[in-house]
Parts: C-alpha cells; structure tokens; sequence
C-alpha cells in the first residue's frame, strides 16, 4: 500500500511542476519583452524539465515495483 501512496504522489507532483510551468508563463506572456520575462520563461523552463525528471523517475520505481511482485 506504501508503494502505491509514493507513486501518487510522485504523479501529484509531477502534474503540480507542469501546473505551476503553465501558470508562469502565462504570467510571462503578460509582461513586455525584458529581464523580467526572460527570468519568468527561464524558470517555466526549468519547471518542465523537472516534471520530466519526476515522470522519468515514476516511470523506473514503476519497473521495479513490478519486478518485485
């Protein structure tokens, strides 16, 4: 049962960086072209990579969780 509540939890998050990606550059396409825009699509940017990391991740402890039942 822990390993199923980890695996949710890990898709939450996943699904919370993309969320705040899409929030931010939103916000960013508000602003005119400048520093600060830059800065706000550099950490969508980011964002999204990090949700690929954790997608990544799922997707390893979902092989070995299978691998061990």
């Amino acid at each position: 049962m822990g390993d199923i509540m980890a695996r949710m939890q890990i898709s939450n998050e996943t699904s919370t960086w993309l969320l705040q990606a899409k929030d931010i550059l939103d916000e960013a396409r508000r602003l005119k072209p400048g520093p600060e825009r830059k800065e706000l699509r550099e950490t969508a940017k980011v964002l999204r990579e990090l949700a690929k990391i954790e997608a990544a991740s799922e997707q390893a402890l979902e092989r070995d969780w299978r691998q061990r039942t």
